[in-house]
């Protein structure tokens, strides 16, 4: 009898193999994704903290929004998290993609932080 591919398990797999880890001088934005929402942590690693976060939840994406599990609500989520990390005054993060595939939702939240005005 065949197994079922479990693919939340292969991610996770995926996401533990990487050692991506954040700095208070360039830390981690983190990036989860469910079907219907996403979520993006900008996290300091060393002191073990979340600096700055945003996700489809968020009152100013759900209101622009018609549906929070698409592309167009990853870039506003994306726009969100780095606006709010250039306040708290981050230039520069490093991308965990969390073991997602860098296409589709990730890669729109990864374009929208960019043209926030984050580097990776």
């Amino acid at each position: 009898m065949l197994k079922k591919v479990n693919k939340n398990e292969r991610r996770k797999k995926r996401h533990l193999r990487s050692n991506v880890s954040g700095t208070p001088e360039r830390p981690r934005l983190n990036v989860f994704r469910s079907l219907k929402n996403i979520y993006a942590q900008v996290i300091d690693d060393v002191n073990g903290k979340t600096i700055v976060s945003a996700s489809t939840l968020d009152k100013e994406v759900a209101e622009a929004v018609k549906a929070t599990g698409n592309k167009e609500a990853a870039k506003l989520v994306g726009k969100l998290v780095g606006e709010r990390a250039k306040k708290n005054g981050i230039e520069a993060v490093v991308f965990d993609r969390g073991g997602y595939l860098y296409h589709g939702r990730v890669k729109e939240l990864a374009e929208g932080a960019r043209e926030a005005g984050l580097r990776f």
